[in-house]
């Protein structure tokens, strides 16, 4: 039964230049022959939890899952129950609720700031990076900052709200480089810690608070790798809730992954150990959710960045392995690097996006001039 199995792993392979126990630095190497079966039987949560479970190596894991999205292996095999799950539930129930909201904010990014601070970059940065004209992570990041103000015109004395700040990231850096007062919600204790006391002595307000009750007037909103753990019940919620907020003059850019496709839930590994409840929006849905209520003044695409920006994260973390492995352990490691390694896969094969879009409500008079 196994040599069934592996003659159809190997059939699925075929054209994406990776082999079973091959030379290449992406091919697999396989430690444990159970694998063909349960990659058959679960999908590419089986293959995730394969990896955890030290069934099968490799050298360039990111270079492994780019060459299987491009020929869009995971397609290729049959509906598992996790997937089948997954998408019934995304449909019955709405897995983004405001009682929901928080689970996000516990199972990732209430992992551990220590995590965090050794992985991002000095300003605990946890999105993509601008690469344009940077050679580091620290710059990429305040490159992407800074395109994030000048996008929405920011200045001195605005107020701004940022819908999932984060560690305060671009509050800080708003309120320090531009003078701007900024108010920053997220659904994680541990950022809103942190968040504070990285923004200590500035106009800043950080809130442990659901985007949904948010009642204030801003100058300008932002949103910066939040929109993903919305979900598609929500966007016109979502979007209602920016539009109430914003005044009639102000933009609103979202930063955001995007799919390629329309779909209702995500990856199965991926809901079960990294994002719960995420999804990706795609530019089908977002247009679907703005409309009426947004004129889209700009949509840049800066995808490739993303996949630079993981690879440098990939790289903070396994040089602080050694100090984080007291606390985390090894099939945490092989789940991060897993996790790490297979996103800057997708946005290498062009699987995944990575958008600003801004908005305005009424269109800028005489038209918005893009920012790049």
């Amino acid at each position: 039964m196994t040599s069934n199995f592996r003659q159809t792993v190997d059939q699925l392979l075929e054209g994406t230049t990776v082999a079973i126990n091959g030379q290449s630095p992406w091919d697999i190497q396989i430690k444990d022959e159970r694998l063909y079966g349960r990659v058959l039987s679960e999908g590419s949560l089986g293959f995730g939890e394969a990896y955890m479970d030290g069934w099968w190596e490799c050298d360039q894991i990111d270079e492994l899952i780019t060459r299987i999205q491009r020929h869009d292996v995971v397609s290729k095999l049959k509906p598992n129950a996790a997937l089948v799950r997954d998408s019934i539930l995304a449909r019955i129930l709405n897995l983004q609720s405001k009682s929901r909201a928080f689970k996000i904010g516990e199972a990732h990014y209430d992992l551990g700031n220590d995590l965090y601070q050794a992985m991002l970059d000095k300003r605990m940065t946890y999105t993509c990076g601008y690469w344009r004209e940077a050679q580091d992570l620290d710059r990429a990041q305040e490159a992407k900052l800074d395109l994030v103000c000048r996008k929405i015109g920011l200045k001195a004395g605005q107020k701004v709200l940022d819908i999932g700040c984060g560690w305060g990231s671009f509050a800080k850096f708003a309120a320090e480089k531009y003078g701007a007062e900024v108010v920053g919600v997220t659904v994680s204790k541990e950022q809103v810690e942190l968040a504070r006391e990285l923004c200590r002595g500035l106009p800043v307000v950080i809130r442990l608070q659901d985007y949904r009750d948010v009642k204030e007037s801003f100058d300008h909103i932002v949103s910066l790798g939040m929109i993903e753990h919305v979900g598609y019940k929500n966007f016109r919620k979502y979007f209602e809730v920016v539009h109430r907020c914003l005044k009639d003059d102000g933009l609103f850019l979202l930063h955001s992954i995007g799919g390629n496709k329309s779909v209702r839930s995500t990856d199965p590994w991926i809901t079960k150990y990294i994002f719960p409840n995420s999804m990706l929006p795609s530019a089908k849905q977002l247009s679907e959710a703005v409309e009426g209520l947004f004129v889209m003044e700009d949509w840049h695409n800066f995808s490739a960045d993303y996949d630079k920006t993981l690879m440098a994260w990939y790289a903070n973390f396994e040089a602080h392995w050694e100090e984080l492995k007291n606390k985390y352990d090894e099939r945490f490691h092989r789940m991060w690097r897993f996790y790490l390694l297979a996103c800057a896969g997708t946005f290498r094969s062009r699987m995944n996006q990575l958008w600003q879009i801004v908005y305005s409500k009424n269109g800028v008079p005489g038209g918005y001039a893009s920012v790049r």
